[in-house]
């Protein structure tokens, strides 16, 4: 209805948040038609097949013969109607993700293994989302006036470190370096080449089901070069001694997604339980092809680095990225896993990423 329309009818107008496919859905359920969305009385009692029991394949066409009195086992009939509103749910959370994403990168969802849905308390979220009491400063008090930030003296010359990245946006340095990229403060403009992690996800990405008891992982669509960013660690900013709270909440349940922001103090964490974006869902691996990286763009303050990951090696299209849940930006792995003081001791997550080098556990 128009907003005209609505007020002349003392009617409120309010824009529709729902998908085009779930609002025809609920058009054919209700028996009501209408063309804005494509709903007519011709097909109206259209729907998309999910399964044909008994068909036969004449010149490329599916013919269903007329006598076909064929009746589905009832389980088997069950497991098709429960897969077919998978696919719907799988569908719409795909859909939500991809509006909620502010990166160039697609996000698709796949699911061959079984009924499991989207999950039920997750929230995309694309940068850090501070905790009550915690305080995020994203703007800088100082950028560059470079004209070419490759050759000259830049933001991470001045914080006494190297440019992280070659002319082919590959990070040089080794781990454990901070990267610190040009700011909003910067007169340099959005194609400098120290603009890299703050672009977001340049590669099209899909969450999938996996076979192997890990859950939900992360794998390319597309071949990733060595050394390239992939993607950026974001969640709920905690202070560590909340973290330590939560983690043994966790460990019982036998998941990990807090990742200390350690670069220099030990006061806050990453929690990506509940708010995060894609890495939420990459699985560990004791042989990951991801690094961990810190990084410093608009907030300086050294507490809270951006966690970035980038591709240790060549990834070709179709594999899982993992990263190592236990390393550190410093590019260290943790001595957490092999801590076993009263002050440590929890229960220990199992690790199944069947690499060579497995270490056994995830913490």
């Amino acid at each position: 209805m128009a907003a005209a329309e609505a007020e002349a009818r003392g009617a409120w107008c309010v824009p529709c948040l729902v998908s085009l496919d779930t609002l025809q859905e609920l058009c054919r359920k209700e028996k009501l038609t209408c063309k804005s969305i494509g709903i007519t009385k011709r097909n109206l009692n259209s729907y998309e097949v999910e399964y044909l029991c008994d068909y036969k394949v004449k010149k490329g066409k599916a013919i269903i013969p007329k006598d076909n009195n064929k009746a589905l086992k009832p389980a088997v009939a069950e497991y098709i109607v429960k897969k077919a509103k998978q696919r719907i749910a799988l569908q719409r959370w795909q859909d939500e993700l991809n509006r909620r994403k502010n990166h160039k990168g697609m996000i698709f969802v796949e699911n061959t293994v079984d009924l499991e849905g989207p999950p039920s308390d997750f929230y995309y979220i694309n940068e850090y989302k501070p905790a009550p009491g915690i305080s995020l400063v994203n703007e800088a008090t100082f950028g560059c006036s470079c004209t070419d930030c490759y050759f000259e003296k830049c933001c991470p010359a001045e914080a006494g470190v190297l440019l992280a990245y070659n002319k082919n946006q590959q990070i040089r340095i080794p781990p454990g370096t901070p990267i610190y990229e040009c700011n909003s403060r910067c007169r340099c403009g959005p194609d400098c080449p120290n603009r890299i992690v703050q672009k977001g996800t340049q590669y099209s990405l899909c969450i999938f089901r996996t076979s192997n008891g890990c859950g939900w992982g992360v794998k390319t669509l597309m071949k990733i070069k060595k050394m390239s960013f992939v993607m950026e660690y974001v969640g709920e900013v905690i202070t560590s001694d909340e973290a330590e709270r939560w983690g043994q909440l966790y460990d019982n349940k036998g998941i990990t997604y807090l990742f200390d922001l350690d670069y220099e103090s030990d006061e806050f964490t990453v929690d990506a339980a509940r708010y995060g974006n894609v890495s939420h869902f990459v699985n560990h691996s004791c042989d990951p092809n991801l690094q961990v990286f810190n990084v410093f763009s608009d907030n300086l303050d050294t507490r809270l680095p951006r966690i970035a990951l980038f591709s240790t090696r060549t990834i070709n299209a179709g594999e899982e990225l993992t990263f190592d849940y236990q390393m550190k930006g410093s590019g260290d792995v943790s001595s957490d896993s092999i801590d076993h003081s009263p002050a440590k001791k929890r229960i220990r997550t199992v690790c199944k990423c069947g690499a060579v080098t497995c270490r056994g556990y995830l913490n």
